[in-house]
């Protein structure tokens, strides 16, 4: 093409970002000053975007400063673009500082702001800026702003918000809708629900990849993995395609039924029949699937599999650690102890559980000697915590700390009562 410009420049740099080669379009994207073509909006938009795929914050910030030295920095596109990637990398407030520079903002740059929020598990700060938007003059709801409200939602366990939400969704008319609907299923699963997530998915008119994966991944979580894998099969003899995300819910789902020979097929499938590359995800599965399987030296095999960098590593190991107690294992309960407290020295959970299990075995001694490093090093252990909602307030229970809650004594009896009522039951 003897004729580029600003414009063909950017269109191949989309182009690589299309086919999966972000960093080819950041290459192409610093060859643009050596050719004397200068970026426009859209070309920042692109480069920023290709970061965000790369998870590169370095070289978006870079790429944020020359924005700013070209005058940009305003721009809607630009900006929706930075929201989008500092969010991905979890720079949480250096979105809100592009976000509140936006002199016009509109249901897109709301929207981004909000799903930040959502997934970055700040599902308070999503819904308070959801009151702000709609008490804006812009406010004018779509699929993608839905269904980040109904994923707050589902973060914060709050369903009368929910089903408030669910209201509007209806009256706007975005009730068979793909994206909305398949948010309305994660959040119901989440509340315990599931039923109402069975209607909602079967209201959709020719649901595609993300609902029946919604649907999928909810079946597992929910414990009807045998019902998971029903759709898994369905969805392929649809002609649907299924994604990584699909295949951490049937993996999930054979972790949870027993059936880890079916859940090393559908591993080994990825690749092979669909072209799927599996990550730290996936393994993570699998190493659960076979730990609860009693399968431990092949969840060890997988585990050394994966790259100590990966992300998520310590899940792994800390999975395989209490597969490895449940089983009296010391043995791998010790390599996989060793390994997270190389990745986090101060966990505490790692200390403990190989505490336990060497206590379990009878190895009084380790059991001590591991107690005694971690009191030395000063780590102590998170209680646990359970909640509840109640008149669209969620509340928090840390263990050991109901008599110091407010009617704590009251608490303590209503739970004794109950605990004699189940052992009548049997």
């Amino acid at each position: 093409m003897s004729d580029r410009n600003v414009v063909t420049w950017t269109c191949l740099m989309s182009g690589y970002i299309n086919i999966g080669q972000p960093k080819s379009a950041l290459q192409l994207f610093q060859q643009m000053p050596r050719n004397y073509i200068f970026p426009n909006p859209f070309t920042f938009a692109t480069a920023i975007n290709a970061c965000s795929y790369l998870s590169d914050i370095e070289t978006g910030r870079r790429t944020h400063s020359l924005i700013v030295i070209s005058g940009f920095h305003s721009n809607f596109v630009v900006c929706t673009s930075l929201i989008n990637m500092y969010g991905k990398s979890n720079y949480v407030d250096e979105s809100r500082r592009v976000f509140d520079s936006m002199e016009n903002k509109n249901v897109v740059s709301w929207t981004s702001m909000i799903s930040v929020y959502t997934q970055n598990a700040l599902g308070e700060d999503a819904l308070s800026l959801v009151r702000e938007f709609i008490n804006s003059k812009s406010y004018e709801p779509n699929q993608f702003l839905l269904s980040s409200v109904i994923n707050a939602c589902a973060s914060l366990a709050k369903l009368v918000t929910g089903k408030v939400t669910h209201c509007g969704v209806i009256r706007h008319g975005f009730d068979t809708n793909e994206v909305v609907g398949s948010s309305l299923i994660d959040m119901y699963t989440k509340c315990g629900l599931f039923d109402y997530s069975d209607k909602i998915f079967k209201r959709i008119p020719n649901p595609g990849l993300i609902p029946y994966t919604s649907m999928i991944v909810g079946a597992a979580k929910y414990g009807l993995g045998r019902f998971s894998l029903h759709l898994f099969e369905e969805m392929l003899k649809k002609g649907i395609r299924p994604n990584g995300v699909t295949f951490l819910g049937v993996l999930h789902a054979c972790s949870h039924s027993g059936l880890a020979d079916t859940g090393l097929e559908y591993l080994n499938s990825m690749h092979e029949k669909h072209r799927i590359y599996p990550d730290s995800k996936h393994f993570i599965c699998a190493v659960d699937m076979l730990g609860r399987a009693g399968r431990l030296d092949e969840a060890c095999q997988i585990a050394k599999f994966v790259p100590p960098d990966a992300e998520d590593i310590e899940i792994l190991w800390g999975s395989l650690l209490s597969s490895s107690r449940t089983y009296g294992r010391l043995d791998i309960a010790t390599e996989a102890g060793e390994r997270l407290i190389e990745i986090n020295q101060r966990l505490a959970t790692a200390y403990v559980t190989m505490s336990n299990t060497s206590a379990s075995v009878g190895d009084w001694e380790n059991a001590y000697r591991l107690r005694s490093e971690m009191n030395k090093s000063g780590i102590n252990k998170e209680p646990g915590r359970s909640w509840v909602e109640l008149r669209d307030k969620v509340y928090v229970f840390y263990a050991g700390t109901v008599k110091s809650c407010a009617r704590g004594d009251e608490l303590v009896s209503l739970l004794k009562e109950l605990e004699v009522r189940i052992k009548e039951r049997g």
